[in-house]
């Protein structure tokens, strides 16, 4: 009789923790239900909004002000980088905006894309013709190298902090071979290339002397075109240093004294004290206004995840 009771008991309990469990998993259920339906219906109400804002002409905004254009990214023909089709929709919102006494450029970023650097330094010296009254500064904050600094080269003066990071005139192509490596691991490399050369720098074939002779010419062809940018846009500021184009990164105290740099200052000195128009409006492009949207509210999603699941991101304070 005490058995039966016992068996009686833990089947209760039993049904009472698996209804417990059900009902538990229907209310997490109906939590994310409800996440989902909320998230979309703010994001469906803002993205005309976030469309109109973005499309608005930038001519309404009363009073002089500075525009700012930010390069915070790495330089690419992505679209979720900093290239020279967003960098132009900027700087023609700025010169079109009747207020606009004068444009800065705040710079902080390592590099990137040569031919997106170009572009953007032709286009910064072409506007610059267009109005000459309006003049044009580049601000680096904490990093100002290669192809960024190809930028800056464009502008009227080059500001940096004493600590900044500015130079890297150079270019580079870089990999790894592992030709050894797939000796040692028995594996064999099987390639079929129609063309002489199309094979060129691949990183499981051994490089021979006309690859690499090749390369080379590459990369002093485009280091070049930017050596001649940089003298042309620095003109006799530049000190007669033979590792100027070496490739060197520089402190901006020595940045100074090379005249990669016209003096220190921020974003706010350059807009009080040398455009003369202390207010400054961000005339950055921010890029497809849906596609922002999506990403953000992707990010969005996995940061309620996380928070759901109980993790959290690693942060450093």
């Amino acid at each position: 009789m005490q058995d039966n009771d016992k068996a009686a008991n833990w089947e209760q309990q039993t049904l009472e923790k698996l209804l417990l469990a059900t009902v538990t998993e229907q209310r997490r259920s109906r939590r994310w239900r409800n996440f989902f339906r909320i998230v979309i219906l703010l994001y469906i109400i803002a993205l005309p909004v976030y469309w109109m804002m973005s499309s608005s002409t930038t001519s309404s905004h009363s009073g002089e002000h500075s525009a700012l254009i930010e390069i915070d990214d790495i330089i690419s023909a992505d679209s979720g980088h900093v290239n020279a089709d967003k960098m132009r929709e900027g700087l023609e919102k700025a010169y079109a905006s009747t207020g606009t006494k004068g444009i800065i450029l705040r710079i902080n970023s390592p590099g990137g894309s040569p031919v997106q650097a170009a572009r953007i330094y032709n286009n910064i010296r072409q506007l610059r013709e267009e109005h000459p009254d309006i003049p044009v500064y580049a601000v680096i904050e904490d990093l100002g190298a290669s192809a960024a600094y190809y930028i800056a080269a464009a502008t009227d003066a080059i500001y940096a902090n004493e600590a900044s990071i500015v130079g890297s005139i150079g270019v580079l192509i870089n990999g790894f071979g592992f030709v050894d490596t797939l000796d040692k691991l028995g594996i064999e490399r099987r390639l079929l290339s129609a063309g002489e050369h199309k094979a060129l720098l691949d990183p499981f074939s051994p490089m021979d002397s006309f690859d690499a002779q090749h390369a080379q010419q590459l990369l002093d062809e485009v280091h070049a075109e930017f050596i001649n940018a940089v003298k042309t846009g620095r003109g006799d500021r530049l000190v007669d240093d033979e590792n100027l184009f070496s490739g060197l990164f520089w402190s901006g105290v020595s940045a100074k004294e090379l005249g990669l740099i016209d003096g220190f200052g921020d974003s706010n000195y350059v807009a009080k004290e040398l455009i003369g128009a202390e207010k400054i409006v961000d005339f950055t492009a921010a890029g497809d206004p849906l596609d922002q949207l999506i990403r953000r509210l992707g990010m969005g999603i996995g940061e309620a995840m996380l928070r759901f699941s109980g993790y959290s991101p690693l942060q450093i304070r």
